[in-house]
This record gives structure tokens, C-alpha cells and sequence, in this order.
């Protein structure tokens, strides 16, 4: 990497492209934008650049695939594995899709929107629901995550049981490759088998073969019936048995089954405004389930009780509480969802997106426990997360100490070590060291050593036809 950076005269160029008032050159105005959310990565860019169109797109591109100028894609700078963060030494630039922002089209026959790659996911909901329809991808950044990104990564979220995660929930993409060309595949056919299918190369590459600058996606009927409860449980293995109920009761309706632990509500109710403890007395684990039915709410009503009572029957719920409103609903999610941030006020965290066979979830999360406490006494585990899909953020808060600050270091510092043994269990059992995040700079050495040759090297062939030049969003997924 040319530590000098691009010389003044080929910035300028770049910035002729966008127009000088859509450019970022001050240092503190690029600060924001050179950081990962949770301060893992802190990179260096000259310039951040805002295209308004997919044609400026590509003009950037093209200019930077002739003189070798590395691109970072950006969208909501939400990410948590570094994908989107620029490198250090000065000459990565950076695109923002922020001002490509538009709803391009929304089409309730057919069941698609068509979006722009920096569209704010919140404001497709909000489109699709203005429509009487539904985008089920729901996270807890939606106000500020951007569809190219969540394509990029191939987000998953609280849905994924019932619809899928991103790769599922898009018809097609516009994408512009990393020579200038401009692919246009936003094609809205649910059944198209003409020839390899471009748009699953780009899903999840993390920006590592072109920009994600449009894309179709899948619209769903609004459920008619929506409910959501809480339950007390003693162990994840009467979750995985409450789950087993839930699946066969209820089918599709089961939209969401979501595990819990004490620690985890602890952290909310003490971290979180307006957060509260919504059972009276405490439970070692929690299962926070949700139902959407079709043709009413007395559905949603009668399958929920159902399952209680079956769960209560059998002994596998201790105590449990149906939301009454709307508000109720929202307030059980919103517990759930602020699970990672609540996290923050308690030190340093070492996080891992991880997913097994959802029967294995219980013997996983015992074996992992049981050696993360042996070697780091004291260790806080808050394991939560997609019960239904296998997907759990076995995340770790350092132990509580005399000096908490002066710790954090101590214990941040061994991110690597504790990542190893968690996910060397992980592997053992048959699951993936990256459920939803993505591989960014985070986990891409590791992804090396634990794919196997023939489909590293098929990743390689991939990038260099796709980048020969090398400029896409470099020292991500792929080791250099």
C-alpha cells in the first residue's frame, strides 16, 4: 500500500465527479466515517466521496480502476467487524451512499420494492407498510443501516425464522463493478433460471466486488394477527424444548424465538431508560416468542395461550407474561434488542456472531461457558439471540473488578484467545464463526485457516475477475 496517498491533482478528479459539496476532505468531518462502531477499527481516508447516482458510481470507479486507488464502500457505518472502516496509511477512499437514498418504486401486486442501495432500512419498512405491506427485516440499527450494506453482508435480524435474511429477501440487484461497469439486474421475476445467478455473487461480499447501488425486494401480506409473550424458563435445553412446541404448533406464524438469559435483563433494566423487568420474580433464561397470523388476532391470541399452556403442563415455563398492547409488544422487543448496547456501561465486551445446529444450541452453550470461566474467572456470559435459526451473540462482559477502566484493556487485549476457544467449539459442532456480521477484517484471518483450500482459492478466482485491479474495499474476507 502507497502509505503517501493519492497525489492532490487525482483527488481533485474524484471530487469533479460528485461535485466539491458533496466531498469530505476535513480530517474531523471524516471522523465519524473512520471508525467501527464498537472502536475495533480506526482507519485513515483523505477523502470521503457522495455520489448521487448510480452513473456517478460508476465514475468513480472507473477513475479509481485506472490508477489503482482503493474504495471503500459506506452505507450506515453500521457494521461490527470492521467491513466498512478504511485501512490505516492514508489512501483508501471512501464512497457514501447516503444521498442515494430514494424508494424507487413500490408495487403491491407484485409484492416488491425496488430501493436504492443507500435507502434507509426503517424508511423501506415504512414504504412497504404505506402500501399495506411488509419487509420483514427488522434490527435493532434499522434508523440507520442502509440496504446496500445489509445486502452486502447478507443480514439476518429477528425474522429470519419465518422469512429469511437478506439473500432471501431480494429478487435483484443493480450493481456497479469495480471497472466503471454498471450491471442491471433488478429483475423482479421470482422464477428466473437463465444462467449462473450474478446477484447471489454480490450478496454478502461485503463490498468486495462492486456497489450495491439498487436493488428489488420481496414484499410480504401485513400480518393480520400479531402477538408476542415472555416466558421464564431454567435452562436452554427448555428452550429448545418450548421451541420444538412452538414450531409445531404454530408453523409459518412462529416469527420470531428469541433466547434470553438473567444477566442479559439485568443489563437492560439497569442500562436502558424505560426498560423494566416484565416478570415478578427472576428466571435463570427467558424466550421471547412471536406470532403473526394471517386472518385475525384471535388466531394470534388463541396460538399464543396454547403454547403457554402447553409449556406450563409440561414444566418447561416457570412463570409468563402475553403483551396486552401494541406498546406492550414493542417494549418486550425493545428489551431485546438493546441487549448489546446494554452491555457497554459494563466494560469490555468480546462478542461472537455464531451459529450452530439448533439442537445443539444447549450442549454448545454449556461446553463454551464451562471453558470460557476457565479461562477468564470471573467472565460475565450474556448468550442471547435466534434460539429458532441457530444464531446466538455469545457475548462475554469482563469480570467485575476494584478498577473496571483500568481492566477493560486487560481484558479487551485477550479478544483473540477468548474468540479461539469459543469458536473452535462452535466448529466442533458443526456451525459458523459468522452468522449475520459478516467477516470484514474481524474474522478474515481466521476464515483462512478454516475454509478449505479448493474454496479459498475459488474466492480468489472470484475477486480477481471481478477486481482485477484490486481496489474494492481491500484487506476484507480475503487475506491480501
Amino acid at each position: 500500500m502507497d502509505i503517501s496517498g493519492p497525489k492532490p491533482e487525482l483527488l481533485d478528479r474524484f471530487a469533479a465527479i460528485v461535485g466539491e459539496n458533496h466531498v469530505l476532505r476535513d480530517q474531523q468531518d471524516l471522523a465519524p466515517h473512520l471508525i467501527e462502531g464498537r472502536g475495533l477499527y480506526q482507519g485513515s481516508s483523505p477523502m470521503l466521496l457522495k455520489p448521487g447516482s448510480t452513473q456517478e458510481v460508476s465514475a468513480i470507479l472507473k477513475l479509481a480502476s485506472e490508477t489503482g486507488t482503493p474504495i471503500v464502500p459506506q452505507t450506515g457505518n453500521t457494521g461490527l467487524v470492521g467491513g466498512q472502516t478504511p485501512r490505516t496509511g492514508g489512501n483508501d477512499l471512501i464512497v457514501s451512499l447516503e444521498r442515494m437514498n430514494r424508494i424507487r418504486d413500490v408495487d403491491p401486486v407484485a409484492n416488491v420494492l425496488v430501493a436504492d442501495g443507500g435507502a434507509i432500512l426503517a424508511d423501506v419498512q415504512k414504504a412497504a407498510e404505506a402500501v399495506n405491506r411488509l419487509f420483514p427485516l427488522s434490527l435493532g440499527s434499522e434508523g440507520s443501516c442502509r440496504i446496500g450494506g445489509n445486502l452486502s453482508t447478507n443480514a439476518g435480524g429477528t425474522s429470519v425464522l419465518a422469512y429469511g435474511n437478506m439473500r432471501q429477501l431480494c429478487l435483484g440487484l443493480e450493481v456497479v463493478l469495480p471497472t466503471g461497469e454498471i450491471w442491471d439486474g433488478l429483475r423482479r421475476l421470482k422464477k428466473d433460471n437463465t444462467g449462473y445467478d450474478l446477484r447471489d455473487m454480490f450478496i454478502g461480499a461485503e463490498g468486495t466486488l462492486g456497489i450495491i447501488t439498487g436493488a428489488v425486494l420481496k414484499l410480504f401480506p401485513q400480518p393480520v394477527g400479531h402477538q408476542v409473550a415472555l416466558a421464564g424458563l431454567n435452562s436452554p435445553e427448555d428452550a429448545l424444548k418450548l421451541f420444538e412446541r412452538a414450531s409445531n404448533l404454530c408453523g409459518t406464524a412462529l416469527t420470531g424465538f428469541e433466547l434470553m438469559p438473567r444477566i442479559g435483563i439485568e443489563f437492560t433494566t439497569r442500562h436502558i431508560e424505560g426498560v423494566r423487568d416484565p416478570l415478578s420474580d427472576p428466571h435463570p433464561w427467558y424466550a421471547l416468542i412471536d406470532i403473526s397470523t394471517s386472518d385475525s388476532a384471535e388466531t394470534a391470541q388463541t396460538m399464543v395461550q396454547s403454547l403457554l399452556e402447553q409449556g406450563f403442563e409440561a414444566g418447561l415455563i416457570r412463570d409468563a407474561v402475553i403483551a396486552s398492547s401494541v406498546a406492550q409488544q414493542r417494549a418486550l422487543w425493545h428489551m431485546r434488542e438493546s441487549m448489546s448496547d446494554a452491555q457497554k456501561p459494563e466494560g469490555g465486551s468480546i462478542k461472537h456472531d455464531v451459529s450452530v445446529p439448533v439442537s445443539k444450541i444447549p450442549s454448545f452453550m454449556a461446553e463454551a461457558d464451562k471453558a470460557v470461566v476457565a479461562a477468564v474467572p470471573g467472565a460475565r456470559i450474556c448468550a442471547f439471540g435466534h434460539l429458532g435459526d441457530g444464531n446466538i451473540h455469545y457475548n462475554i462482559s469482563q469480570p467485575v473488578s476494584a478498577d473496571m477502566k483500568a481492566d477493560k484493556a486487560a481484558f479487551i487485549a485477550r479478544w483473540r484467545e477468548v474468540n479461539e476457544i469459543v469458536h473452535g467449539i462452535v466448529l466442533a459442532a458443526g456451525g459458523s464463526i459468522s452468522a449475520e456480521h459478516g467477516i470484514g477484517q474481524l474474522k478474515r484471518d481466521e476464515l483462512a485457516h478454516i475454509r478449505s483450500p479448493i474454496e479459498m482459492d475459488l474466492m480468489r478466482r472470484i475477486k480477481r475477475a471481478f477486481d482485477p485491479a484490486g481496489i474494492m474495499n481491500p484487506g476484507k474476507v480475503l487475506v491480501p
